[in-house]
């Protein structure tokens, strides 16, 4: 049996009577006073009325800044970004050499290294990405103090790069002697890896070892396993079972 249609009926409660007989007056229901329809429009004609100019040249500075905003990105940002990846690829280019010294200074005639990209683009990606690759020349070349700014300057963000900025981090410390603080580098270079079983397998290898240097065999194992067991497809994977016959046979 087809429903009845509703469409049309009046709410049960309300008041008959047509536009005829509505007014400028308040509807009384009950002991309660509804707000005046007509009132409340009057009143914010006049609240605007009062504030014209306000609300104006608000509205004008709100499109104002997105005109600027837009301005910005379309004709310096991106621009700004484009020539520092031009910059940074002849830099890598260095870098992969084992040019560290040529890459952070000029890795080309007229070309910028890192650190002039650093300082020309530092607001681009380019430019924070040549933080890194700076704290790895100066770790390369013995400088590890610059390398530890560098490294701490770099903004990590997604899943890898958080993992490669502890990573290096913990590789600064070990050299500067700071064993614990490169435990602790290593450890989270290891969490912030999350799945990636290349970054995981890779620090927990570095984690292992720097444990079993530190005498601390129980935690040496842990780590190794946790390689094995974890991060199966890891490169070093297979590595780890030498380490674990060593520390067993150790304990």
């Amino acid at each position: 049996m087809a429903k009845k249609n509703n469409i049309g009926r009046r709410p049960t409660g309300t008041p008959r009577g047509g536009r005829r007989n509505q007014t400028a007056d308040p509807v009384l229901e009950g002991d309660d006073t509804l707000v005046d329809v007509v009132e409340v429009r009057d009143q914010g004609l006049d609240f605007f009325e009062r504030n014209r100019n306000a609300i104006v040249y608000g509205a004008l500075a709100i499109a104002a800044l997105v005109a600027i905003f837009f301005i910005y990105q379309t004709f310096v940002k991106a621009p700004a970004e484009q020539e520092a990846q031009a910059y940074l690829q002849k830099a890598q280019t260095a870098f992969e050499q084992d040019s560290f010294a040529i890459a952070l200074e000029e890795p080309a005639p007229g070309a910028y290294g890192f650190l002039d990209i650093i300082d020309e683009f530092g607001g681009t990606e380019a430019g924070n990405l040549a933080q890194y690759y700076a704290a790895v020349s100066y770790l390369n070349l013995g400088r590890y103090e610059a390398a530890r700014e560098f490294a701490n300057n770099f903004d990590s963000e997604g899943t890898l790069l958080p993992a490669m900025k502890q990573g290096v981090l913990g590789d600064i410390e070990s050299e500067l002697g700071n064993m614990e603080a490169a435990l602790s580098h290593y450890s989270e270079a290891v969490e912030r890896s999350d799945k990636n079983y290349v970054t995981a397998g890779y620090y927990l290898n570095k984690l292992g070892q720097l444990y079993q240097h530190e005498g601390r065999t129980d935690e040496a194992l842990t780590a190794f396993r946790r390689l094995k067991q974890d991060y199966g497809q890891s490169p070093l994977a297979a590595e780890a079972n030498k380490f674990i016959g060593i520390l067993e046979g150790v304990e």
